[in-house]
């Protein structure tokens, strides 16, 4: 049965937000966007204020992709929506499910100069899936709900909608869509057999899965087609904990040898981009499953492409009953190597060094992070180690910046993850570049009473940029931060608390501390400038 709702703008929306699963507000306060308070006051949502509205888009992303629903970041017109941008531009390469609602100047004055007017939509259309400006109240509810389905329709992404400023004080009656299921996309079954094949015959196949494999529910079944094929598995973004690393087909370290010697590469939810040379693999054949047809890449030709549901996909893959090559002798070679790689690791996480590497930071978070903490990347050559050391044990723990590569996303992400799981630790890795973005929002964290351990590997230096500038001039400029800077009387000052290491026997007694301070906590880590991570460029 339909039903209808009335009353002001806001609270036409918030009814057709509830009826989503959406259960909570990221905002910074504006005018423009005072009836969506007044629905959320009254009827007891909760409303999270930020310092900065990247860091309520931010957050409303991580709730989109740790719960797998929508978030929701409210904005206030003009530099609130431009501000809130960037974090806008990562939810649309990173996939997620994100509604910005934003303020907009009174139409009925548009054109005199009112008060941060502005047409918003040009702005945010390349960078969202729906833009759409609502010019009446009654039209609320159905916009709302249709920005949401779009949201949640593979290829996932971000959705904005603006109210101009009589739309949304207004009061109206509209019916109340129900929410409409999104069906499962059906794969051409053709493609799917042609890539089960490949895979199966293939004498030395890998398996990369990325963020899509968690976005779409599809851990379960890449677990099962990986072992009823018997393929080695690597992981990227929030495919990570897909398979927990003691799984004998989880894979992390071994993976140049993998990709160099495989004859098939099986790319799963995630693009061939950067992170996986473009998807050159020299002569291995390219075998690229995505949630969606737009999804396949265009400057690579794979072998084949299945498009789909990712769990109808992956089960098929487990279900081929062709023939199978045997696998055995591949899986042992890439755990000779991975075991050599691992060995090599432990003795760089246990460097007893002056000044810290940044690796014995990660070798001290291994032995105090819980095996359900949420960890969050917010740097460029701090957070990189994170990706080389870290193994998350279960799938939904890890959140970085993704493709895009936005600093400043750590205390909007950290907001999001303490709302989403208020009994794990949650725990950000920060470079001292990155701490410049978002630290202010540690304020945000206190008065909100949201603990968060903060992580800054300070070396003093742009790492990424500093190392690689060197080497093509012989110089570098703009690369220098202040060195040995007290990021953690910052935290302090914010009412949180901290304190700095410098040496590496007292970061395991500091992360203790931090982890049982109860109030957002950093902890200041002076590392190597000289131990920069081993790469050439983040030009790439």
């Amino acid at each position: 049965m339909t039903e209808r709702v009335e009353g002001h703008g806001g609270a036409l929306a918030l009814a057709a937000l509830r009826a989503y699963g959406v259960r909570e507000m990221f905002t910074l306060s504006g005018g423009h966007v005072f009836p969506l308070y007044d629905a959320a006051h009254t009827t007891g949502f909760p409303i999270y204020d930020v310092r900065h509205e990247q860091s309520a888009v931010f957050a409303a992303e991580a709730v989109a992709k740790l719960q797998r629903r929508p978030g929701l970041a409210v904005l206030t017109a003009g530099p609130g929506v431009t501000n809130g941008i960037s974090g806008l531009t990562s939810a649309f390469f990173n996939a997620s499910p994100v509604l910005v609602l934003g303020g907009r100047a009174p139409q009925f004055r548009w054109g005199s100069g009112s008060l941060q007017e502005m047409d918003h939509l040009p702005l945010v259309a390349p960078v969202t899936k729906h833009a759409e400006t609502v010019f009446t109240a009654d039209d609320i509810p159905r916009a709302v709900s249709a920005a949401l389905t779009t949201a949640l329709t593979p290829h996932r992404g971000p959705v904005f909608l603006d109210f101009p400023l009589e739309a949304i004080f207004s009061v109206g009656d509209a019916d109340l869509p129900a929410p409409t299921p999104v069906a499962p996309v059906e794969p051409d079954p053709d493609e799917v057999t042609r890539a089960a094949r490949l895979i199966a015959a293939a004498a030395r196949p890998v398996i990369i899965a990325g963020s899509d494999v968690y976005a779409g529910d599809a851990v379960a079944a890449l677990r099962e087609a990986a072992e009823a094929l018997q393929v080695p598995v690597f992981t990227n973004g929030m495919g990570r904990g897909a398979l927990p690393p003691q799984h004998p087909l989880a894979f992390a370290k071994a993976r140049r040898v993998a990709l160099g010697d495989a004859d098939v590469v099986v790319v799963v939810g995630t693009p061939l981009d950067f992170r996986l040379s473009f998807g050159d693999f020299g002569d291995a054949a390219v075998v690229h499953v995505v949630d969606a047809p737009t999804q396949r890449a265009g400057h690579v030709q794979p072998a084949a492409s299945p498009a789909g549901d990712l769990r109808l996909i992956l089960s098929a893959f487990a279900d081929h009953t062709g023939d199978r090559a045997d696998h055995a002798d591949w899986i042992e070679r890439l755990r000779t190597a991975e075991d050599a790689a691992r060995a090599r690791d432990a003795a760089e996480m246990a460097a007893d060094t002056d000044p810290i590497r940044p690796a014995r930071v990660y070798g001290e978070l291994r032995r105090a992070l819980a095996p359900d903490a949420i960890t969050i990347g917010d740097g460029g050559d701090f957070v990189s180690y994170a990706g080389r050391y870290l193994e998350p044990s279960q799938p939904g723990t890890w959140l970085d910046p993704g493709p895009y590569g936005c600093l400043g996303t750590g205390m909007g992400y950290a907001m999001g993850a303490r709302v989403s799981h208020p009994d794990r630790q949650v725990c950000v890795l920060m470079g001292d570049g990155a701490a410049g973005f978002s630290l202010m929002d540690v304020e945000s964290l206190v008065r909100q009473r949201l603990p968060v351990v903060i992580v800054v590997g300070n070396n003093g230096i742009w790492g990424l940029e500093k190392h690689p500038m060197r080497a093509m001039y012989g110089y570098d400029v703009a690369a220098d931060l202040q060195p040995e800077l007290r990021y953690d009387k910052v935290v302090e000052a914010l009412g949180g608390a901290g304190e700095t290491v410098a040496k590496a026997a007292d970061l395991g007694p500091a992360l203790v501390r931090a982890f049982d301070a109860g109030v957002p906590y950093l902890v200041n880590v002076l590392t190597d400038p000289a131990d920069a991570y081993p790469r050439s460029s983040n030009l790439a």
